[in-house]
Order: C-alpha cells, then sequence, then structure tokens
C-alpha cells in the first residue's frame, strides 16, 4: 500500500525565516499575522485590520473582496499598499482545512525604492531571495558609477589644466602666443571693434649682460605685474617673444583711452626694478592700432601695422608709443 503524506506543520517562526513578508488571513479577510519585513511598512501593525483596508489589487481586476481573492488562489496577483503606495507581486494559497489563506509577498522591481524608503536589509529577506543578490549588484553599480564620475572629474579637471598650461606664459602667468592668435581669431569672428598693442622692452639685452638672465626674469615678471594691473579682465595680456608682449582690447574703437593707457604703461615700466642689491632699468617702446581704421581688418596685416608703429616708437627714441597711420583705403567711386 502507498503510504500517505500529512501536511507539515509550519509555526509563526518559521514563516517568518522562510517568507519575511507573508500575510495569513482568517476567513473573514482579516489580518490574523505577517511576516516581519512587511510590519515594516505600515507606521502600525496590520494584524487584526482587513486585508482591503490596506492593500489593493490591481490585477487581475475585480478582486475586491475575501471570497473574490479566495477565489483567485494560485494566480499572481499585482498589488500596492493604500498609505504608501508600494508596490507588491503575491500569490494566495488555501491554509490547512479552510482557515483562510496564505499569503506570500514580495516587492518585484520595486525593491530598490522599498529598501530606500523603510531603511531594510538583506537581513530582512529570506535567505534564498535574489533580491538580496540584486541589492548587492545595486551597490556595486552605484559604487562603479560613483568612483567614474570621480574619475571623470578628475580627467575634465587635468584636461583644463593641461589647456590652461598650453596657453600660459611659464615664466611670467601671462597668456602665450597660441593664446592671443586664438584670441585675435575669436573677436575677428565676432566682428567686435577691438585695439591692438605690441610692447617692446627697451635695454633689456643690457639688462641679461650685466646683472645675468635672472635679472632678465625677474624684470619681465615685473613688466606682466604692471600690464595686468593696468588692463581690462576682457582684455588679453600676453608675452609672445623674450622681451615682446601683446594686448588685445576687445570693444575699443576710440585711440584716446588706448593711448591713455601706453602712457601709463610706459611710466610704470621706467620705474627702477630691484633686484641682487641693485636696480634694473628698462624702458617700453609701443606700437598701436585698431581695428576701425579698416574695412575689413586683416589679421595680419594689423599685426604687420601694430610691428611698424612698435619700430617706429624705437626710432623715435623709444620709451614711447606710436598709433599706427593705416587708414580705411579708399573706396572707389563708379564714373
Amino acid at each position: 500500500m502507498g503510504s500517505v503524506s500529512k501536511p507539515v506543520g509550519i509555526g509563526a517562526g518559521g514563516l517568518d525565516l522562510l517568507m519575511p513578508m507573508h500575510l495569513r488571513l482568517d476567513p473573514l479577510g482579516e489580518i490574523a499575522g505577517c511576516g516581519p519585513t512587511l510590519r515594516k511598512l505600515f507606521a502600525e501593525s496590520p494584524v487584526r485590520r482587513p486585508f482591503f483596508d490596506l492593500f489593493k489589487v490591481r490585477r487581475p481586476t475585480g478582486i475586491e473582496t475575501p471570497a473574490a481573492l479566495a477565489a483567485r488562489t494560485g494566480v499572481r496577483l499585482h498589488l500596492t499598499t493604500l498609505d504608501g503606495g508600494v508596490s507588491l507581486r503575491g500569490v494566495a494559497t488555501p491554509k490547512h482545512e479552510g482557515r483562510g489563506l496564505l499569503m506570500n509577498l514580495s516587492f518585484g522591481i520595486s525593491v530598490i525604492e522599498a529598501v530606500r524608503r523603510h531603511g531594510l536589509t538583506d537581513g530582512d529577506f529570506a535567505p534564498t531571495d535574489l533580491a538580496v543578490e540584486l541589492l548587492y549588484l545595486v551597490e556595486a553599480k552605484t559604487a562603479v558609477a560613483e568612483e567614474l564620475r570621480r574619475l571623470n572629474g578628475r580627467l575634465e579637471r587635468a584636461r583644463r589644466l593641461a589647456e590652461e598650461e598650453a596657453l600660459t606664459d611659464e615664466l611670467t602667468g601671462l597668456r602665450n602666443r597660441r593664446a592671443i592668435d586664438q584670441a585675435l581669431e575669436a573677436v575677428i569672428a565676432t566682428r567686435r571693434p577691438f585695439g591692438l598693442m605690441h610692447l617692446d622692452l627697451d635695454f633689456f639685452k643690457e639688462v641679461n649682460d650685466s646683472f645675468g638672465h635672472a635679472a632678465g626674469d625677474e624684470v619681465l615678471r615685473a613688466v606682466a605685474q604692471v600690464l595686468s594691473r593696468e588692463t581690462r579682465t576682457g582684455d588679453t595680456v600676453a608675452r609672445i617673444g623674450g622681451d615682446e608682449f601683446m594686448m588685445l582690447f576687445p570693444g575699443l574703437s576710440d585711440p584716446a583711452p588706448m593711448k591713455r593707457l601706453a602712457a601709463r604703461v610706459i611710466a610704470d615700466v621706467a620705474r627702477p626694478i630691484p633686484f641682487g642689491g641693485g636696480v634694473c632699468r628698462v624702458s617700453a617702446s609701443i606700437g598701436m592700432t585698431l581695428s576701425v581704421r579698416y574695412d575689413r581688418p586683416d589679421l595680419a596685416r594689423m599685426l604687420a601695422d601694430a610691428d611698424e608703429a612698435l619700430y617706429a616708437a624705437k626710432r623715435a627714441g623709444r620709451g614711447t608709443a606710436v598709433l599706427s597711420e593705416a587708414t580705411r583705403p579708399e573706396r572707389r567711386r563708379d564714373p
């Protein structure tokens, strides 16, 4: 004769361990007991409260009474809590001898939100629940994503620093030739008026010959401070050669302020520069031009005109500024 299997009795403690999100419903649809994880979803204990006061079955539709719920045992259920809107998945099965229903619930894909909202840990899930593995994967992914974000931030900062260094004169901290070339191309593209100033130091070679190159470096740094102090925030000041500097003044169309600026620069540069117990003396010769003097500003021509004005200042005795005489070409008239 074949043997008949007997029901295995599982106490509340066993259910809590194996199914920490279970519900035990009595025949009237009241909650007779629930697992410890499920209790954390509610501000007050759900025990002795009607199931449909706490939960809504969204799918399948039409399950709104204990009888309808009992009629759908073994069917996958989609539920939400009425107070917190937590999404759940579940299935119900009859208890022994028709004493109600046993329902086991899970968070499904909403597990991450539930963990965050209710402070759940791996101890709140059954040891065999794959949600725990999912949580570990999410934590690992979050940690990797955060590290990648920090790495990308460091790389971006390094890139900006490298670009800044590529456009900066190491000795003086001013812009370099590459930087002012970019600034000139940009201002011409905007078609804004601008002024251009080319400065060359007089007697710089004598400083190097008399005091050495360290003194020359000190002079260049002192001149850079003068130029930075006298120019505006939006201007570009660059060291373009050994003792040559260039300044770009976006928006400038009047020669008067540029002449006044040149006079201040020349006066400041001529001040004695202390070095090694002695003083170094240089002066500045400056050539200038304005984009409004050209029908169509041509960068090569403007640079050549500023350079020619600079050498005119040198020929005039040094320590002075000359504005280029370049003018707009005569327009041809129709006969």
